[in-house]
């Protein structure tokens, strides 16, 4: 039963349920409260406690209105883009933080009716017009009242494919200025007369895993009726991210903001400072952001059966990759307390749900792995951890690192080194006009965490991006922890109620090389010789090795 029809059922039954200084209470009348309800309460204390809570932070965030407000005053930058500043100017040229991806068009574009189409977007979307200029010291928005891109077309047909990569990565690999930058780019390459790509590479700062889809869904609409030679189809914003940013500080009071962080002061107590993986290199003493990423497909079926599970385990699923991949870490590195950072959307309020911008926090979910349970029990907790986390998603995450002062180190990010996310936008083929548009990713050649698992849901499966950090460890083992993955996915579907210690990782090809190629003992014996002639024949071939060891002796 979801939680919301097991408190449905308590009202029914005329019992209430309520959180005082942070502890559940209840009051029932003479009769109904049984030692059967009685037992579910204990049970579910902190699934009931979490949604509590969030209905509490709903009405909070919901009561404060949120309103355009004027240009012509200084606007703050959102605690998300405070952070994201912060870290740029610290990584000075580097360019972990911008966020590139490529359409593929397959058909018989009209580059016009494209070009119109994504600067409409920009016109649309303010966080697109931004920048973000310095007085003594401190970061401002600073929107430009008008932007217009006209795209470079580059004619690639006659290039190798290696030259056409060439001209991907120099795109990909050239930093912002966040001070005075147009931070967005976009390229359109011809490599057919009818098959472009469309490369677009924008600062973290301007946009997140959400505007992605919305940028999508944008481009459809609008390329769909420019390419008919209609308007645009779509309803003027009348909310934009400046009125976001300052409506989150006028939010986000001290009271609202000591509960939250009191929250994760309990959470987080005494996690350990690192997640100790087995590396094939040592770890550099500061972090150089040098990386690459994998990708990897699961078919239709198992995402299916993944999908199954999750719903008759009343989770996400979400919850349940989060859940084995914390598994795959808790057998890689010994480790039976896994904490791993995850992006989460930030977006209560409904005007916002289809603004272009950087809403999304990190949120760090701490995972107890101790005493073995099985998958079902492990993910059980999992729920119970982002539940809780889903409530308390609004203080910053630098005010949690600065709240709980971890153990610091150049060469690793404090509280959590390894993220994964399930990216709410498709890389679904879109059918336009004339067109096919399949978004794709692409490989930056770099890493912000020492691990980062990101993964999609399409029509054919699950697609996942396996980004690591190349400093610290290969591409072999990469590529085996991959494997592993999926096969303890495989293995979860098939059994969720077997203890996570014993869930299969091996591939078959693994088990084959373990159990036979490498346990191949046989050895030809004379059978005209005892045994005790073969020792003697050792003993003067190797007269000074060791033969037999007792203790020390």
């Amino acid at each position: 039963m979801a939680i919301f029809e097991f408190l449905s059922l308590l009202n029914n039954l005329n019992i209430k349920v309520w959180l005082e200084d942070g502890q559940l209470r209840f009051r029932a009348p003479k009769g109904a409260m049984t030692a059967e309800i009685k037992q579910q309460i204990k049970e579910r204390k902190t699934e009931i406690i979490a949604f509590l809570q969030e209905a509490q932070t709903a009405t909070q965030i919901t009561s404060l209105s949120l309103v355009p407000v004027t240009r012509d005053q200084d606007l703050p930058l959102s605690f998300a883009q405070q952070r994201m500043w912060f870290l740029s100017q610290l990584d000075g040229e580097s360019t972990s933080y911008n966020e590139s991806f490529q359409l593929r068009i397959v058909g018989k574009l009209s580059w016009t009716a494209l070009e119109k189409s994504i600067n409409e977007i920009i016109r649309r979307h303010e966080a697109l017009r931004t920048n973000f200029p310095t007085v003594e010291g401190i970061p401002f928005q600073v929107i430009k009242p008008n932007l217009t891109l006209n795209i470079p077309v580059i004619d690639v047909q006659d290039f190798t494919e290696t030259a056409v990569q060439q001209i991907i990565n120099q795109e990909v690999s050239k930093s912002f200025d966040l001070g005075t930058d147009t931070l967005i780019r976009v390229t359109l390459l011809q490599q057919e007369p009818e098959s472009h790509l469309l490369l677009i590479t924008m600062h973290h700062i301007i946009i997140d895993g959400w505007s992605m889809g919305i940028f999508f869904k944008e481009l459809e609409a609008l390329y769909s009726a420019f390419i008919q030679g209609k308007p645009s189809p779509l309803t003027e914003l009348t909310i934009q991210y400046a009125d976001f940013a300052l409506w989150q500080r006028k939010w986000l009071t001290k009271e609202v903001e000591d509960k939250q962080l009191e929250y994760w002061k309990q959470q987080l107590a005494d996690a350990p400072p690192l997640l100790e993986l087995p590396t094939d290199y040592p770890r550099p003493p500061e972090q150089t952001f040098a990386g690459a990423s994998v990708e990897f497909h699961i078919d239709a079926d198992l995402t299916s059966q993944l999908i199954t599970l999750s719903q008759k385990s009343g989770v996400t699923l979400f919850m349940t990759l989060l859940t084995a991949f914390a598994v795959v870490l808790h057998r890689y590195s010994g480790q039976d307390d896994i904490c791993i950072g995850s992006p989460f959307a930030n977006r209560d309020r409904r005007e916002i749900e289809t603004l272009i911008g950087f809403f999304v926090n990190t949120l760090v979910l701490r995972t107890q792995l101790q005493g073995n349970p099985s998958f079902s029990q492990l993910l059980e907790k999992v729920r119970s951890v982002v539940g809780d986390a889903y409530a308390h998603q609004h203080i910053p995450f630098e005010q949690v690192v600065e709240a709980l002062k971890p153990e610091r180190s150049l060469g690793y990010n404090p509280l959590f080194q390894v993220m994964f996310v399930l990216e709410n936008f498709s890389l679904d083929t879109l059918e336009l006009p004339g067109i096919s548009l399949t978004p794709e990713i692409i490989d930056r050649g770099s890493a912000k965490f020492d691990l980062g698992l990101s993964m999609w849901q399409t029509q054919q499966g699950l697609i996942g991006y396996w980004e690591y950090n190349t400093d610290i460890f290969a591409p072999d083992t990469i590529g085996r922890m991959i494997n592993h993955f999926q096969t303890l996915l495989a293995g979860i579907v098939k059994n969720p109620e077997q203890r996570i210690g014993e869930l299969p990782l091996l591939t078959e090809s693994e088990k084959h090389q373990l159990l036979t190629e490498w346990n191949n003992t046989q050895v030809e014996y004379p059978v005209d010789k005892c045994i005790h002639q073969l020792f003697e024949e050792q003993v003067e071939k190797t007269p000074n090795a060791i033969a037999v060891v007792f203790e020390n002796e």
